[in-house]
């Protein structure tokens, strides 16, 4: 696999790490890179983000990742979770080290905002199954970090089920009483998060990876 020099956490995610993927599945790929210090002190900001070089391969700079993850991003914070490492720098260890830090009760609102924006753009009459079995999965794996202090990335015993929905086999109204299910659960479980992230942590590490940039 070809990586920049600058990546310092490289992981699969989407259905490979989900364990939901078929023959047919492409290998997603997310990664954290860091900018050289120096370039921060130009008037032209280095890059937030960027696509490649691999297909379906998307990297963010290490603070943009930070920033989003602080925000109880989904996506972001399962990048964190994934089960599949395929480059990992002492700095990308350290990055992973600090996900305490980083979660949340926010990730209740956004988890379920995230799921909430799927469903309305699903149309019952003529269902997108995989955008409706990403967002009953997106909701299973919010509450499981509400409960337990860490996204469901492996959905381990709810595959199959999910796997029907995909193949469009369950009927709407159980996927939708199901979404309705864990919507209430995700609401009002109990949480082992913090109210706040560790944002000095956070920082602290930010800080950390710029000097050994310069």
């Amino acid at each position: 696999m070809r990586v920049s020099d600058d990546i310092i956490l490289s992981v699969v995610m989407g259905s490979r790490a989900y364990g939901l993927e078929t023959d047919r599945s492409d290998t997603d790929r997310r990664g954290v890179f860091v900018a050289p210090t120096a370039a921060f002190w130009r008037l032209d900001k280095p890059a937030t983000h960027r696509d490649g070089p691999l297909p379906e391969q998307f990297s963010w700079e290490v603070e943009r990742f930070c920033g989003l993850a602080l925000q109880a991003n989904p996506t972001v914070l399962e990048c964190l979770w994934s089960p599949i490492v395929e480059v990992i720098t002492p700095a990308g260890q350290q990055l992973r080290d600090l996900r305490p830090a980083f979660v949340s009760d926010r990730a209740r609102r956004t988890f379920a905002g995230y799921a909430d924006d799927q469903f309305r753009r699903l149309d019952p009459a003529a269902p997108k199954w995989k955008q409706a079995m990403h967002m009953v999965r997106l909701l299973l794996s919010g509450l499981h970090l509400v409960r337990h202090g860490e996204p469901l990335v492996q959905v381990g015993p709810h595959r199959e089920r999910l796997l029907a929905i995909r193949r469009g086999e369950l009927p709407w109204a159980e996927v939708d009483a199901w979404r309705a299910a864990l919507s209430a659960e995700l609401a009002a479980s109990p949480s082992v998060l913090p109210a706040q992230p560790d944002r000095d942590r956070v920082e602290d590490f930010l800080v950390g990876v710029r000097k050994e940039n310069l």
